[in-house]
């Protein structure tokens, strides 16, 4: 376990001592949320320095949807989405994550400049564990039960918090034990991803139980499905992108209960909610 003021990503130190903002940057046809805004690469890549400018520490580029149900695509269509951003991007200076569970991907991007792999499998490929212990990347390991075709299919736990955090432990071993460095590893316990929506609420009451475990936790409730569960009796049906100022109110309180990274569509509205709820969070003596 470890409790360290930095992430250490690709050779960078992310500071701990404020919440981080990584921006979400779909380069798909078919996400949840901003389906087809950023399939051409110039208007990604403009999108992604948008990001920055709003206060985004991180750009996380995907080029594969993970909602409920979608398909995968195939290794050469994943690239070809990803690439080019991703490289300029991080000539451009930003800190880019790759969004994948492809090992291929993820060592494609990390030689394009990605320094992060967030891979919503969990690092349960020991290739991909292999590839970022070599380059020695940041790395986000997130709990997902099933995959996305299948993961909302009842998903069923014992006890979703104890379960989901004994996984990410388990991981997060296995991730140093293939020669990822501890102060580079981030941990999600993958909200919205074979999580019912009582699940989420779960794991959104009790994260403590995963800043325990001494890695940055990083939280991903932006726009998702059980934001509009909650907000349907007073809303009726919302689209994702209605569900802004619900996401703003996990934001603070993922914060207030010690999440060290929160990824967002919506960043500069992310930056202000998360720098307000940090204020509020009594100081250490």
């Amino acid at each position: 376990m470890l409790d360290s003021a930095v992430w250490k990503v690709g050779g960078r130190d992310l500071p701990l001592s404020s919440p981080l903002v990584m921006g979400v940057l779909n380069v798909t046809p078919d996400s949840f949320s901003d389906a087809s805004l950023h399939l051409d690469a110039g208007a990604a890549v403009a999108a992604g320095l948008a990001m920055v400018e709003d206060g985004a520490a991180i750009v996380d580029v995907g080029g594969e949807s993970t909602r409920p149900y979608a398909s995968s695509v195939s290794a050469d269509i994943e690239a070809g989405r990803v690439l080019p951003v991703v490289e300029e991007l991080a000539s451009r200076g930003v800190v880019v994550s790759i969004d994948t569970s492809k090992p291929a991907i993820a060592a494609r991007a990390i030689d394009a400049g990605a320094a992060i792999v967030n891979d919503v499998t969990g690092l349960r490929d020991r290739e991909m564990a292999a590839i970022c212990a070599s380059a020695k990347v940041g790395v986000v390991i997130m709990h997902m039960q099933g995959d996305p075709t299948t993961m909302q299919d009842n998903p069923t736990y014992g006890d979703v918090v104890a379960e989901v955090r004994d996984f990410l432990s388990r991981q997060c071993l296995r991730a140093i034990d293939a020669g990822i460095g501890i102060e580079s590893i981030a941990i999600d316990p993958g909200i919205g991803f074979g999580k019912s929506f009582d699940h989420n609420l779960a794991i959104m009451r009790s994260l403590e139980a995963f800043t325990h475990l001494g890695y940055p936790v990083l939280v991903g409730t932006s726009r998702k499905g059980f934001l509009g569960s909650i907000l349907e009796p007073i809303r009726g049906h919302t689209e994702p992108s209605d569900r802004d100022a619900a996401t703003a109110a996990t934001v603070a309180t993922a914060v207030l209960r010690g999440a060290s990274i929160v990824r967002v569509h919506n960043v500069a509205l992310g930056v202000d909610v998360a720098m307000t709820a940090k204020a509020m969070v009594p100081l250490r003596s």
